[in-house]
């Protein structure tokens, strides 16, 4: 394992949480899960998207910088290293594409706030699918909440994932292709994945195909 802290992003529907969770539980490390289902906005939001995104961002945000701050100020004696499915910045991302322009000033004054005291992930893997792949996995894991997400919507924050990572150079993200691989059924492309911890990836965006 060549990082103290990672964290595996994606869009809605990529699997950023299971693979997370498969290398905690193989490799012993600390796991911060994102706890979105206790969001009593995110329902409202895919129905009304106007009218709810500004307090869905703004709790999304207050509630992954509390986690993110608890978890990560814990010294763990028995982990080797920390693994989250997401990253405080993913609050930008999404807010970049849900807000309109005032608010979105509002909400990145905000996050400015709360951010810079915040320790960084060592390594950013982000998991790539094609949106109608997403759709798909969105709708096998069947819950209703999400049965209103267009494939505009993915698309956008997609989209939006690629916009941050080139204005913020100074991150180590590895962008793997994973449309032709199932790491969660298949044990051979788990292996796969899990191969790329040992490598030291530079500094900026490194892009790869399994």
């Amino acid at each position: 394992m060549q990082y103290d802290y990672l964290a595996i992003e994606g869009t809605i529907g990529a699997g950023k949480t299971s693979l997370s969770s498969m290398i905690a539980e193989e490799f012993g490390g600390r796991l911060i899960l994102e706890q979105f289902e206790e969001n009593s906005f995110l329902p409202k939001f895919y129905k009304n998207p106007d009218k709810y995104a500004f307090p869905l961002e703004m709790s999304f945000m207050a509630s992954r910088f509390q986690q993110l701050k608890d978890e990560l100020a814990k010294q763990e004696l028995f982990s080797s290293f920390t693994i989250s499915d997401y990253f405080l910045d993913k609050s930008l991302i999404f807010a970049r594409q849900t807000l309109k322009a005032d608010e979105y000033a509002l909400f990145s004054r905000f996050f400015g706030f709360i951010n810079s005291g915040l320790k960084k992930p060592d390594v950013i893997f982000y998991l790539y699918l094609e949106v109608d792949a997403l759709l798909e996995n969105i709708r096998k894991r069947g819950r209703e909440y999400e049965s209103d997400i267009q494939f505009d919507y993915l698309q956008k924050i997609q989209q939006g994932y690629f916009e941050y990572f080139r204005q913020h150079p100074d991150l180590r993200v590895v962008i793997l292709d994973t449309n032709d691989i199932d790491f969660v059924n298949r044990q051979a492309d788990y292996e796969k994945v899990k191969s790329l911890l040992e490598l030291e990836f530079p500094i900026g965006i490194n892009r790869l195909s399994l």
